[in-house]
């Protein structure tokens, strides 16, 4: 037997374990709980939204937020996180006819420590005053009808401390269809949602998309402060309230939408590689490992599969092929969420290589000094930050 048969048999082996021992990563059922008694109180929630050069996005995001029907006070502080293309003016402008209040605010200057996200949420937490709830969602996230009422109806009737939804992202564009469902199925497979719903498992996560959080759990988790840093916020929230005893829980949306156009490559290639090295708590270590974990599982079944039917090694092919149908079978259900043809499945090892790249160029970009940049801003690897800050 050859090198590359017993690598398949491994990647195989791995498949098998993935599909019926991690969590269930795969499913798409962990959907917004139902049932209970709606509350005989509902309680005051604002949605506070950090806004930075979002005028292209605003007139498909905000209408949708100002309209919900909630039967509880409720409102909306949009905070213009210093933006420079008229983001502020835009947002008051689309309040025209609208059903909750609408403040639009800004934030001070960001303070070193901070990323430009997390400042302008605390400031909005701030302006929220005593509201029970929080609905942490971004100026890019369309709310269908009856959103904000379901989020607030499953956290009272389930004793949630934080309710998230994994928004449903567009695929309107070639490379959207080919990143988007496996960027979500890759989140779910790093953070199976069926473990992180559980109250006695350590995996958190939650989807900064929408996140409908109280008030007394964030603040028994530190409040935004405690995450201050963060570039990956949302799974750092949800990891601080549950290590401080609160219930999280996080599924997929079918009323809330991204409305975020990623007509290219590039710009998906940046949404990804400005926070994988992140993810990897920014270890060479972890980074090597997962380059060669993603090379194994999603690489070599492929590889095996054409290598063994080009050359007449038939366990060879066989092994790859059982693998690359095992990777294709977790796939399915996310495409079908997505609406998309099952046949995309098998191009999934294609899809695992570029992420497998922008990772690798996310570490690159680290070890430069550039750091995660978003809208303008770059934030180091958080120990030169700090040694910058003791030298100044």
């Amino acid at each position: 037997m050859t090198v590359l048969w017993w690598v398949s048999v491994v990647a195989l082996a791995g498949w098998v374990w993935l599909a019926g021992c991690h969590g269930g990563f795969w499913r798409t059922d962990q959907r917004l709980p139902r049932g209970g008694a709606e509350p005989s109180r509902w309680p005051e929630v604002v949605a506070v939204v950090p806004a930075r050069d979002e005028a292209g996005v605003l007139p498909l995001s905000l209408p949708t937020l100002l309209a919900q029907e909630y039967p509880g006070r409720a409102r909306v502080v949009l905070v213009d996180d210093h933006s420079t293309d008229g983001t502020a003016e835009l947002a008051r402008a689309l309040t025209t006819g609208a059903g909750l209040e609408l403040e639009v605010t800004t934030p001070p200057p960001l303070p070193a420590g901070w990323t430009g996200k997390l400042w302008a949420l605390r400031h909005g937490v701030e302006r929220a005053g005593d509201a029970e709830w929080l609905l942490l969602t971004d100026a890019d996230i369309a709310h269908r009808p009856g959103s904000l009422r379901e989020l607030v109806a499953a956290g009272e009737a389930h004793g949630l401390d934080l309710v998230s939804q994994m928004a449903r992202l567009r695929v309107a564009s070639g490379w959207e269809r080919l990143i988007v469902p496996a960027f979500v199925y890759f989140f779910a497979q790093l953070y199976p949602f069926r473990r992180s719903n559980r109250p006695t498992c350590r995996t958190a996560a939650a989807a900064g998309g929408c996140s409908l959080v109280r008030r007394r759990a964030l603040e028994r988790a530190g409040g935004v402060a405690a995450i201050r840093g963060a570039v990956i916020d949302d799974v750092s929230l949800a990891r601080a309230v549950k290590r401080t005893g609160g219930r999280t829980w996080l599924g997929l949306a079918d009323r809330v939408d991204s409305v975020r156009p990623y007509p290219g490559l590039s710009p998906l290639w940046r949404m990804v590689s400005r926070s994988a090295y992140a993810q990897l708590r920014y270890s060479p270590a972890l980074l090597l490992g997962t380059v060669l974990g993603l090379t194994l599982i999603y690489l070599v079944p492929p590889a095996a599969a054409v290598t063994g039917l080009l050359t007449g090694a038939w366990w060879t092919a066989g092994a790859g092929l059982a693998a690359w149908a095992v990777m294709a079978g977790t796939f399915a259900p996310m495409l079908r969420h997505y609406g998309r043809p099952m046949v995309e499945a098998a191009l999934l090892p294609f899809t695992a290589l570029l992420y497998l790249l922008m990772t690798v160029d996310s570490a690159v970009q680290h070890w430069r000094g550039r750091g995660a940049a978003w809208k303008g801003r770059t934030y180091p690897h958080p120990r030169r930050a700090d040694r910058t800050r003791r030298t100044v």
